[in-house]
Parts: structure tokens; sequence; C-alpha cells
């Protein structure tokens, strides 16, 4: 196929992994001379990342997928990510999808669709993930302000409910010094923060005999990236060192996303997870001594198997008491090959989707309290290059996320906001304390 001219729309589903991916895949097709449009617009290539973290979002790429085909007939359609790795077959019965790849070949989809006639003989298959050993460093374009950065991939770890391992194989990482050439290259197109990104990003490094707290130190010194953030990392990985390098960095922003998934022991040793709940509140403490004003979110399940209504209960006391700023919840999830489903006890439909509303009123809870203890504090804000609802938004260093009207002279760019109140969006109302353009103007006329 040649690509040149092709007007191409890129759909990604998931996580933060999923959409570096996305973006490295579209960055080598339009090298290729491919053109990407919007989807709504129509294209002659669809390219669709799909996630399979739990059966919600195999079922919301079934759909999605379905509906391309439907409005696009005669679109050439390929699908990757998690669910074309995990099931292949499943995906190719839906009709008008052309292609199918797996992990293995996921980010090759220029040089495949210069030998499509090659492929579209062949039966879509999932890769041997365990034989896969190659890192693929992927990073976001087409935003100027926030790029996520992938440094690590994979999962040794083997939980019982989850699947990732079977989607994305081991733990494997890039080297220092290509993340560092990553990084310096985002810095050429005008970004001004990144997130490193991974499955378990407190594992990079341990193929090349380097580690995570290395990297930060390295990245810290990089004077053309204002801001970095990590976007989750393991508790029994978060060790005191890096807590403690966080809160002198310079660059290193003070938000922290650690996942917990149950706040019960019993519910943790089913998960087959790597710490007690005592490990965990104990990172959770010393992060706020040091560092008072950090975001701290947390995953958490709900309706895990072998979860009874007073694990349940003790899980939401726990979790009730740590010093957190946001719980992401998450219903258990059936997943097929996973030993989760050798635990007896079923937490039903009905009860799974009245814990999952229990924890979110917690969050709530715990989000409004962290945003009100900021209100009228003075914070910095690095502005998106977006217009939404007449407002332009954009993160304080602690992750609050500031709404202040449409300006365009802000985006892409730090400045002073005071912080008002939450809204109903959960964004805060912010007051530009001092605006870029006048504190520039006030520069000159000193010099």
């Amino acid at each position: 196929m040649d690509i040149a001219g092709k007007r191409i729309a890129f759909i990604t589903l998931g996580c933060k992994l999923n959409f570096s991916e996305t973006s490295t895949v579209r960055h080598r097709l339009e090298q290729a001379g491919g053109v990407t449009v919007d989807e709504k617009v129509g294209a002659d290539i669809f390219v669709i990342n799909t996630c399979s973290v739990t059966d919600i979002a195999e079922k919301k790429g079934r759909q999605l997928i379905r509906k391309i085909v439907h409005h696009n007939p005669g679109a050439f359609v390929v699908v990757i990510g998690c669910y074309a790795q995990l099931r292949p077959e499943e995906i190719t019965r839906i009709e008008g999808v052309n292609l199918v790849l797996n992990a293995k070949d996921k980010l090759n989809v220029e040089q495949i669709l210069r030998h499509v006639e090659e492929w579209e003989h062949q039966e879509p298959h999932s890769c041997d993930i365990f034989k896969v050993g190659n890192f693929d460093l992927a990073y976001s374009y087409g935003d100027r302000t926030r790029c996520f950065l992938k440094i690590q991939d994979g999962c040794d770890y083997f939980c019982s409910y989850c699947t990732i391992p079977f989607a994305r194989g081991r733990s494997r990482s890039a080297t220092i010094a290509q993340v560092m050439e990553a990084a310096a290259d985002a810095a050429r197109r005008g970004i001004r923060e990144i997130i490193l990104t991974g499955v378990n990003t407190g594992d990079f490094g341990r193929e090349h005999g380097e580690t995570f707290l290395e990297l930060l130190r390295e990245l810290d010194g990089m004077e053309e990236v204002d801001r970095f953030r990590v976007s989750s990392i393991e508790p029994n990985l978060l060790t005191d060192e890096i807590i403690r390098f966080v809160s002198e960095s310079r660059r290193f922003m003070p938000h922290f996303h650690v996942p917990l998934q149950s706040g019960s022991d019993e519910v943790l040793r089913l998960m087959r997870r790597r710490y007690g709940r005592d490990l965990f509140a104990g990172k959770v403490r010393q992060i706020k001594s040091l560092i008072p004003d950090a975001f701290i979110g947390v995953d958490v399940i709900a309706g895990m198997r072998g979860e009874t209504p007073e694990a349940f209960e003790d899980a939401c006391r726990f979790v009730e008491g740590l010093d957190v700023s946001r719980l992401h919840v998450f219903p258990y999830s059936e997943r097929s090959g996973t030993r989760a489903l050798d635990i007896p006890l079923v937490v039903q439909g009905t009860e799974k989707r009245r814990r999952v509303e229990v924890l979110l009123e917690i969050s709530e809870r715990k989000l409004r309290g962290f945003y009100g203890k900021h209100e009228g504090e003075i914070r910095p804000v690095l502005f998106e290059d977006s217009e939404v609802n007449g407002s332009i938004c954009g993160f304080t260093d602690n992750y609050i996320r500031v709404e202040v009207p449409y300006d365009k002279g802000l985006a892409n760019r730090i400045v002073p906001v005071r912080l008002g109140k939450m809204k109903d969006d959960e964004n805060v109302e912010g007051k530009i304390v001092v605006h870029p353009d006048t504190e520039m103007n006030l520069k000159n006329e000193l010099s």
C-alpha cells in the first residue's frame, strides 16, 4: 500500500501507555506521507489502539470498531493494542476489520501497511508474549504542553486478577541514555511537562543495571524541561529515597499516583499483591511529612472475588483514614486465564456497583478536602493549548486542575494563579495573578 497522501485517523482507548504508542505509530505514518485527520471527517485508514484491562474495556473496543466500520465503509481498519494481543480471532470476526496486529508488531504499522498484501493472507494470532524481549520506546506528540514518555513496559508481578502480563509481557525498559534522548527531543518540540509512563515504572532499568532513582536524578538536571511527573509506581517500589528526592527536586512535581487496589490485607493476599496495607500507609505518611502539599492519587478495585462484606467495610475504614487526594475506582472484572477465578466467593453485580459508589463518595470527599486546603493559594499553573466551553485549563504543580476564561496568550505557559472554589466538574476556578505578557512588558520597561 502506498501511504503517501492517505488520510489516517487514530483512535486510542485505555492507558497513557497506549497514547504514547499511538503517537509513535502516527509519527511514523506521517513521515511516510500519511495525513492525520480527525476520525469524524472520515479517513482512508483507521488505526484503533485497544484496551483489555476489563471486560467493559473490551466491550467498548468492539462497539467502537463496529461504529467506525459502519460509518466508514471502504476504509482500511487496523486494530492494535492489548485487546488485539489477547483476542485477535474475536476482533477478526467483526466484518470490516482488515488487519489485527499483535504486541510484537503493533508499532510497525507503517512497515506492515507497505507490504499489506503479504499480511492480509495471514491469520491474525497472538504472539508468544513472553518471548518478546525488545523494548519500543514511545512518546506522545501533538500536545505542545505535556508528553507521555514510555520508559518501561510489561510486568512480572502476575497479580491474580490481572491480564497485563499476558497482553504486554515481561518487564523491560529503556536505558537512561535513551530516555534522556527522547526527553530532549520532546523539549525541542516545545513540550513543557513530561509524564513518565509504564506498567510498573519503579521496575525501570533492572536488566541494564540501572535504577529508577538514577533516571530521576538525570532528568532533574535537564534544563530544557520545566516539569516531570511519575504516572504510577507500585508502593513496594516507592522507596523512601525516591520520596525524599521528589521533595528536594527542582523539576519533579509534588504528585504521586500509587495503586493500593484494596485496603484489606485479606483481599490484598487474594490479589497476590506484594505489600500489606501497613506498608502503604507508611508511604503516605512519608510523602505527607516531607511534601505536605503533594497530591496522592490511589487506585482501588471494588468487588474482587473473595471480598466479603466485612473485608470491604474494613477496607473503607482504612481508606477513609489515609491522607490521600483522590481514589480511582474500578469494579473487579472477571478475566479468563487469571488465578482469581479459582476464588469461590463471587460478589454479585448489584453489590459490586454499590461498593463502587461507596468508594466514589469517599473519593469525592477527599478531593474536595484537598482542593479546599489550597483555596486562596497562589500556585504555578501550566495551561494547555485548547479551549473548552470558553475556558482554558491547566494543572498546578500539585495536580489541581484549574480553569480561567480562555486566553490564547496563556497556552503552554506557566503562570501564577490564585485558586478559588472547586466546581461541579471538579475544576477549580482560578484568577490570574500576573499575566505572562504583562510580566514580559514590565521586564522590558525596567531594562
